[in-house]
């Protein structure tokens, strides 16, 4: 049974956060805290009490904005611990993926909170918190036809073509798929993406970065470095994937 801290200053969404976690069999106690300092001061009791105390915490649900201390500074006063809570981060801004992860966090979940994306992060907490053997922490996107890939924006599944999205680029543990018209990020790992459209013309050619062939306008080259254009947007091409490259645009098919 997990003890959970949430970290939110929005009452009502702190409210619904704590209702969606008492709900949850495997979180024993959830109490919850206004802002970041507020946090810090009752993780501390948690850390002086030991984990088998009564003041125990094993994980931390934490908002980013919030005034003063934010959410990713509070992580990152929570990595100079020795033995920190975990840490999932629940916000409504999908543009801090990478950060959050560079700080060690189990999950990053986007508001608004759906109960089973939530039940997702408390089921990695638990594997985590017992030493159980985790389950890969990145659950396939499962597409409804190979044309489109689903994406979530604010609760609303939208389904984006393929055919539309220019490059993908690595973000921590997502992805973010570039369009003409925009960007999503995606709860799968790049190297999924790549084995999955390679049939389509999609190509790695950095370890950041997957590009669709049809959309590449330029092979540029200069003083040994090589990049492509891909609408407005230069990328580089690692030395190891531009001989590969440069063949594959040799053959492609004119226009």
């Amino acid at each position: 049974m997990l003890r959970a801290l949430a970290v939110d200053d929005e009452r009502p969404s702190l409210e619904e956060l704590l209702y969606l976690l008492h709900a949850d069999p495997r979180i024993g106690s959830a109490e919850g805290a206004g802002d970041a300092t507020e946090a810090l001061r009752r993780i501390n009791r948690a850390l002086e009490s030991g984990p088998g105390g009564p003041e125990a915490i094993d994980v931390v649900f934490l908002d980013i904005h919030m005034p003063g201390l934010d959410g990713l500074d509070l992580a990152r006063l929570l990595t100079g611990f020795a033995k920190p809570p975990l840490v999932v981060f629940v916000t409504a801004h999908e543009d801090f993926a990478v950060q959050a992860f560079d700080l060690k966090a189990v999950d990053y979940v986007l508001k608004p909170v759906r109960k089973e994306r939530l039940a997702e992060a408390i089921r990695r907490a638990a594997e985590l918190r017992t030493g159980a053997p985790p389950v890969p922490a990145l659950i396939p996107v499962h597409e409804p036809d190979p044309d489109h890939i689903p994406v979530e924006l604010g609760g609303v599944t939208r389904f984006v073509a393929v055919d539309d999205i220019t490059h993908v680029e690595a973000q921590g543990d997502y992805a973010r798929l570039h369009t003409d018209r925009g960007s999503h990020l995606v709860r799968i790992p790049l190297s999924t993406l790549e084995e999955r459209w390679r049939a389509r013309g999609f190509v790695r050619i950095h370890r950041r970065h997957l590009v669709a062939l049809r959309h590449i306008g330029e092979l540029r080259l200069d003083a040994g470095t090589v990049s492509v254009l891909v609408g407005a947007e230069e990328l580089q091409v690692s030395r190891r994937h531009a001989r590969e490259l440069r063949d594959l645009l040799m053959r492609r098919p004119a226009s």
